[in-house]
């Protein structure tokens, strides 16, 4: 289950955040150079649970294809992900391991990105073994 992760009252904040998910979507799924239609339609379903605006999903995809393009390191896109509670910060993870493993294989570059994530979002070593495990098993169904 997805979890609302944004507060309604600061609109301004919850398309900020939002943007910031996007890019981690984004940049999870480019990091290989195969950006595919695939892992488009999994971060656009992602963003369409998790937003209660749901006619601009297309043009937040444009604007975090944008910022993460233009963006030179991924702390950019954690510093508000990284105050979330554990379970949203779960849910974040979960989705970037489905567009990692949705071509059916990690490489060496998806396997650093998410070492790199797990200490900047304070995730530990086992919660991320699990979450990419359970992915995997959802995959080989």
């Amino acid at each position: 289950m997805i979890l609302k992760f944004f507060n309604k009252e600061d609109k301004s904040n919850n398309d900020s955040d939002l943007i910031n998910v996007a890019c981690l979507m984004i940049h999870a799924a480019k990091i290989d150079e195969n950006y595919t239609d695939k892992e488009k339609t999994i971060i656009k379903n992602t963003l369409t649970k998790l937003n209660d605006n749901n006619e601009n999903i297309d043009q937040l995809i444009l604007e975090a294809e944008k910022k993460e393009s233009d963006s030179n390191h991924i702390q950019d896109f954690t510093k508000n992900i990284k105050a979330m509670n554990k379970d949203n910060k779960v849910e974040i993870i979960k989705n970037i391991w489905s567009i990692i493993l949705s071509d059916g294989n990690s490489d060496i570059f998806e396997e650093n990105l998410m070492r790199r994530l797990a200490g900047l979002l304070y995730v530990d070593s086992k919660t991320m073994g699990d979450i990419k495990l359970s992915i995997q098993n959802k995959f080989k169904q």
